[in-house]
């Protein structure tokens, strides 16, 4: 399928924000990126919220979406598969395939993506150095990585082949180091890693936005517009 309107991309540089700009890279579709920085609070701005009313980027607008009209798709997850079904590429149409895929990806979504991020915030930037969080979501981490190693044992790839489920964890990994946990503990994790940031899409993936990128750790003002929200009215 041919996209001739560039699809619009609401992104930060985060391992969420990855995701998008992988599989669009390897699709090798037009897009534009449209920066939404989530220290600044513009994650709040009341047009962004009609495109993602959960207030979290990436999300999406394909101005050529189902029967030729707009679409506006936020989780990055969903951005995924929309993104395969439309272009015919990293999602398999065979359903045991499509399944093992899907598997994965909501693992990522439902277990890494959230484990590591909480891993990130009790080592990182929680203001008082609480030992039982710490521990509770690195050694979570680490199950996870496990997990990760015993199918990579078996497989390639999480779902076989290259597929949106690797564009989904890859971005997680990356900040290993930050969870406290170490790639040469997993073998097969390892080999996955460097084969997939070997690939040039990933690369020119990565480097979206990497000017904009700053050390929340040490930015205390960013830290309080991303932690410790409540529902706005």
């Amino acid at each position: 399928m041919v996209q001739n309107k560039p699809i619009e991309l609401y992104y930060w540089p985060t391992p969420n924000g990855w995701k998008i700009t992988i599989m669009l890279e390897e699709l090798g579709v037009p897009y534009n990126v449209n920066y939404v920085n989530i220290g600044k609070g513009e994650q709040f701005q009341p047009s962004f919220l009609k495109i993602s009313p959960n207030n979290r980027m990436p999300a999406i607008v394909d101005p050529e979406g189902p029967g030729g009209e707009p679409i506006s798709v936020f989780e990055s997850g969903a951005i995924l598969q929309y993104l395969g079904r439309k272009f015919g590429k990293f999602y398999p149409q065979d359903e045991r395939k499509r399944v093992a895929v899907e598997e994965w990806l909501f693992w990522q979504v439902g277990g890494l993506g959230p484990m590591a991020g909480q891993a990130h915030h009790f080592r990182q930037y929680a203001p008082e150095k609480v030992q039982y969080g710490i521990d509770r979501y690195t050694n979570e981490v680490n199950r996870l990585y496990g997990v990760m190693n015993r199918r990579l044992a078996d497989v390639e790839y999480l779902g076989g082949d290259y597929s949106i489920a690797d564009m989904a964890a890859i971005g997680w990994i990356r900040p290993y180091k930050n969870q406290g946990q170490e790639l040469e503990d997993f073998p097969h994790l390892k080999r996955w890693f460097d084969a997939i940031n070997a690939r040039p899409a990933v690369q020119r993936a990565i480097e979206v936005g990497q000017e904009h990128r700053s050390n929340l750790a040490n930015d205390k003002e960013a830290q309080k517009v991303l932690f410790g929200q409540r529902a706005r009215a």
